[in-house]
């Protein structure tokens, strides 16, 4: 499979031209401190026109043109407004703010031409980034392995990490369909139910690793981040959910909500072993919201 930058280097080279144009134009600084570079008014100037042209007549501002795309005209504009910053600066002698103008333009067209960018690199993009996001999955699918095999795990620990593997499996037939976007939201939910599950493995029934801890502070920032997990794999699900079903966990997730509020009163008054009581439960709270979406994690 073509990487994004390989496509980038084939089709978008002007990408790197305008890369290069956003590096300051400098001279080495003999005689002064190495970080207080000595700017090039010459090569300074032959940026200038380089910039100018990128903004006028490249193959990025012909494509932003013909895209029709506001945000990416817009990000021209703001670049053309630059750049004319930048001429008034060299003209009054601000080299600095000069080389900094041109950097902002360079940077404001390559970003309007990446929103104008062609259907070809967007696509090879969300592959790009549903590989990516597909191996992270499976290292953590593998982690739950790892710990299922080493203890005697209680079923609902294996039954999470085939709810992940089954989500695998959905979101891979989705990609092969073409269904890029659907099947990266799908492995987004299981990188977050993998990992709500691993962590959830500490506590109750589900125990099969020990989490020490050097004090009470370390367990509750651990708690906040357990519960963060869970938070957003409920904002995740939700998203995909209308009517009656999302209106059946609304309880639970309001709950939780209250009692984390109330975990982070105490631990603002140092009581961390109460805030992490109130967080355990707010985090139960979370569980059966997520399970109440069809979703199950240990804990």
């Amino acid at each position: 499979m073509l990487s994004v930058t390989r496509i980038l280097g084939a089709g978008l080279s002007w990408l790197f031209a305008a890369a290069a144009l956003a590096q300051p134009a400098i001279l080495p600084n003999r005689g002064t401190r190495p970080e207080q570079p000595v700017l090039d008014r010459v090569q300074l100037e032959r940026r200038m026109a380089g910039v100018g042209f990128l903004l006028e007549k490249s193959s990025a501002a012909r494509q932003i043109e013909a895209s029709g795309d506001p945000g990416a005209q817009e990000r021209r504009a703001q670049a053309l407004e630059r750049h004319r910053q930048a001429q008034e600066a060299f003209k009054a002698g601000d080299l600095a703010g000069t080389a900094r103008l041109l950097s902002e333009a360079s940077v404001l067209i390559m970003e309007g031409a990446r929103l104008a960018a062609p259907a070809q690199v967007t696509g090879e993009k969300q592959r790009s980034e549903f590989e990516a996001r597909l191996a992270s999955v499976k290292a953590l699918l593998a982690a739950d392995r790892r710990v299922i095999a080493e203890k005697h795990a209680a079923p609902d620990v294996v039954e999470a990490s085939r709810t992940v593997e089954n989500m695998i499996a959905e979101a891979t037939q989705l990609a092969a369909a073409g269904k890029l976007p659907e099947g990266r939201a799908l492995l987004d939910r299981a990188y977050l139910a993998a990992r709500a599950a691993l962590s959830s493995m500490r506590s109750g029934d589900t125990l099969t690793r020990s989490v020490h801890f050097a004090s009470k502070q370390e367990e509750y920032e651990y708690e906040i981040e357990r519960n963060n997990t869970h938070r957003t794999l409920i904002e995740s699900l939700l998203a995909d959910k209308r009517g009656a079903q999302a209106g059946a966990v609304q309880a639970s997730v309001e709950t939780a909500a209250r009692l984390r509020g109330e975990a982070e009163r105490r631990s603002a008054t140092g009581d961390y072993a109460a805030a992490i009581e109130q967080l355990e439960e707010s985090t139960r709270e979370l569980l059966r919201a997520i399970r109440g979406l069809g979703i199950f994690v240990p804990g």
